[in-house]
């Protein structure tokens, strides 16, 4: 199954994250199918791919908990469902 999660990069104490389409068996920082944006949780920067995530919805990705709340502030899956 298909997962859309985080993928932790960056110096200690200084963790940014990618947001990526990747099969739910691959480890953590493992080769993702497809990047679809940026999070950085001390500044609170988000830059999202919104056509592929939906692409990547419709075709049955399962976000995780963290990612689906980043989704919602960003109205991203509100604007999947209208469509």
């Amino acid at each position: 199954m298909v997962k859309i999660r985080l993928k932790r990069f960056g110096k200690k104490r200084e963790v940014s994250y990618r947001i990526v389409a990747i099969e739910s068996s691959v480890r953590r920082d493992g080769r993702p199918l497809e990047e679809l944006g940026f999070y950085n949780p001390r500044t609170d920067q988000t830059t999202l791919n919104a056509p592929a995530i939906a692409k990547w919805l419709k075709n049955g990705a399962q976000p995780t908990d963290t990612v689906r709340s980043i989704l919602k502030k960003a109205n991203v899956l509100e604007q999947q469902a209208s469509v």
